[in-house]
């Protein structure tokens, strides 16, 4: 009279009811679990390769909806990216040389009328130019190591900003470095790119190590080099003697795994997938090219590697996207803080996919470049034509003009 005896089947239905509000509970806190650990992963590893001063408190308000978010040049039409690559910190053979500089240029829109564009041109290592707090003038490469110096962790990226803006006559508020190491990670966390080639590609030259005289036997693949040696005779006259150098002719696998790239990195005609490693060797071989031609090489796999990256399989794999997480954590460095990579990232979703107008800073009858004469304080440099970057100002003014 004051209770309800339930039914069996009301039984039944209560434990179907139970078991599956248990059943759902749990996935519900896998998947709070999952997203608190990427959340975290995501958030530990910005903070890792950042050296944005924001607080993170400060980038917690930029995250609230409705705080303004805009990034440095957006107002303007224009979110300029200086790009740097190298070797690494601690890695011997130049590891903070920036022999990588690219400057990517940013246009978003949502409006119908007025497209969204992007231009990315590089600025060749050799470039002369006089380093940011000093009289001292070194080639461009050299100038974030020596800020590096000045101040550890800081001053690579400030002096390189410094400079390109100089160069380029714009103002570049933001920079990203990557070490090859990165590079490589980053390549083999999207499952490789796909390069298509017109003709077969060697670069058989530049990998094959020290050069030493060339004694007929083991080093008899001529570098195109000499050695000067200066000596004085008993009667007290001088002479010099010049000798000609070689590298190592490679006759076995085993001589050639001791050498970056094989020694000798070829690539046939038609589709080839690169890992990491092949990747990072075609963006770097330039001895029987040119700088140039590397710059272009990189430009282009850069725009593969994006588009691997950003593809939806790409996003929607946890473990690729994990891996990309930790490479970026170990071998990329910025002076973008949390809000303004996840504003930038949003920009790009928001533009959708654009083709970049890419162009190379070089010495060609067309370019804006030339090479002086070498001098033993020098070697081989280049400087803008007119001695002057004013043509180099108009170049980038008018590179989302296409």
């Amino acid at each position: 009279m004051f209770g309800h005896t339930p039914k069996n089947n009301e039984i039944v239905e209560g434990s179907k009811k139970r078991r599956w509000l248990r059943v759902t509970l749990f996935f519900v806190i896998l998947i709070v679990i999952a997203g608190g650990a990427f959340a975290w992963k995501t958030g530990s590893v910005i903070k890792k390769i950042s050296q944005g001063n924001g607080s993170i408190l400060s980038n917690l308000v930029k995250s609230i909806p409705g705080v303004d978010q805009k990034l440095t040049g957006e107002d303007q039409g224009r979110i300029n990216i200086l790009l740097l690559g190298m070797r690494g910190e601690g890695v011997e053979g130049g590891g903070l040389l920036a022999d990588t500089i690219m400057v990517l240029s940013i246009h978003p829109s949502t409006d119908a009328n007025d497209s969204s564009k992007a231009s990315l041109i590089s600025i060749p290592r050799d470039l002369y130019v006089q380093v940011p707090n000093s009289d001292e003038h070194r080639k461009i490469n050299a100038v974030y190591a020596l800020g590096e110096e000045r101040a550890y962790h800081k001053g690579g990226i400030e002096d390189m900003r410094s400079i390109v803006s100089d160069v380029t006559g714009l103002d570049i508020p933001y920079a990203i470095t990557i070490n090859f190491q990165g590079f490589k990670d980053l390549i083999n966390a999207v499952g490789g790119i796909t390069v298509h080639l017109d003709q077969p590609f060697e670069e058989g030259v530049q990998f094959r190590g020290l050069e030493q005289r060339c004694d007929g036997l083991k080093y008899t693949l001529p570098s195109g080099n000499v050695e000067e040696k200066k000596g004085t005779r008993k009667n007290g006259s001088t002479y010099i003697r010049h000798y000609a150098l070689c590298y190592e002719k490679l006759t076995t696998d085993e001589a050639a795994s001791r050498l970056e790239c094989g020694g000798d990195f070829k690539l046939p005609a038609g589709d080839n997938q690169l890992d990491g490693d092949q990747a990072l060797c075609y963006a770097r071989a330039r001895y029987t090219s040119s700088d140039f031609e590397r710059a272009r090489r990189q430009q282009q796999v850069i725009q593969l590697a994006k588009e691997k990256a950003l593809s939806i399989g790409t996003l929607t794999d946890f473990s690729k996207v994990s891996a990309m997480l930790d490479s970026l954590g170990n071998n990329v460095s910025t002076n973008m803080e949390a809000w303004e990579l996840k504003r930038l990232f949003n920009i790009y979703q928001q533009i959708g996919e654009v083709t970049p107008n890419q162009k190379v800073l070089e010495n060609s009858q067309e370019g804006l470049l030339y090479n002086p004469p070498e001098t033993k304080e020098t070697g081989y440099i280049l400087l803008p034509l007119g001695d002057t970057y004013d043509r180099i100002h108009e170049l980038f003014a008018n590179s989302l003009n296409y």
